[in-house]
């Protein structure tokens, strides 16, 4: 998770992490590493977001194009636009990504 998040961060650091509910014991020892929150989010609320990208494995399994993109923009809230699309880990384990919300 490490490396994905530093490979998608840009030189930037994330406000909140987040992911897909039952992935979030996943976030927290990163969040407690960079001092920044992870929250869940609901698979529902994931469903509606608009991914730039698309994993047809994740797809079928989630019903999203990318976990990573969907939890970043659904976390971000309405409006919220991707800064990067999902970067995966070197390992081929994780993937994140980085949106930003409508008022920042």
């Amino acid at each position: 998770m490490r490396d994905a998040y530093r490979r998608a961060r840009l030189g930037q650091e994330a406000d909140v992490l987040a992911t897909v509910e039952d992935e979030l014991p996943l976030l927290h020892d990163l969040g407690a590493d960079i001092r920044r929150p992870a929250v869940g989010i609901s698979s529902k609320f994931m469903q509606v977001q608009e991914t730039e990208t698309v994993s047809e494995i994740v797809l079928a399994a989630r019903g999203v194009g990318s976990v990573a993109e969907a939890a970043a923009l659904a976390a971000a809230g309405p409006g919220a636009q991707l800064l990067s699309t999902r970067v995966v880990s070197e390992d081929g384990r994780a993937t994140c990504a980085f949106a930003i919300g409508e008022d920042e």
